[in-house]
């Protein structure tokens, strides 16, 4: 089952059960990947629809850092809800660890001995981990390793 497919038989789960968050979050989800699609001019595939979830759940994650500064505790178990629906249809992130390990290959594979060749290790480990790592997490560690 493709990923538009789930969020349609979530929604439906959702109205059976009468679970406003969970409609709204599915709903306005459903609605970039709408405004995504018309945007390309075509349906959008797994990897599109993810893209788009992501943006929608770091939108949330800068949203709740803001509210957490505000300290608007009514706010922000909201935003927290909804991020973790959102949450749900994504992938899992690797960890630290694993970045280390697959920046360690990557570093190997280029040759790269320092910052200089930072621009290149990124390219090709981004490319590698699109969807399932951190970009600034990404870059933090690969600067650590060609630094150190």
């Amino acid at each position: 089952m493709n990923l538009k497919q789930r969020l349609r038989d979530d929604l439906k789960d959702a109205l059976r059960t009468r679970d406003e968050r969970r409609k709204s979050v599915i709903r306005m989800a459903q609605t970039a990947i709408t405004y995504a699609e018309v945007e390309r001019g075509g349906d959008l595939d797994d990897v599109a629809v993810v893209a788009v979830l992501q943006k929608q759940a770091k939108q949330r994650r800068d949203t709740i850092a803001e509210l957490q500064e505000a300290d608007r505790a009514d706010l922000l178990a909201e935003e927290e809800a909804e991020l973790e629906i959102l949450e749900e249809y994504l992938p899992r992130f690797l960890g630290r660890e694993e970045i280390v390990e697959e920046a360690r290959q990557v570093i190997a594979e280029v040759g790269a001995t320092g910052m200089g060749q930072m621009g290149t290790v990124m390219r090709q480990l981004m490319s590698k981990l699109k969807g399932r790592a951190d970009g600034s997490v990404v870059n933090e560690v690969v600067r650590e390793l060609l630094s150190g």
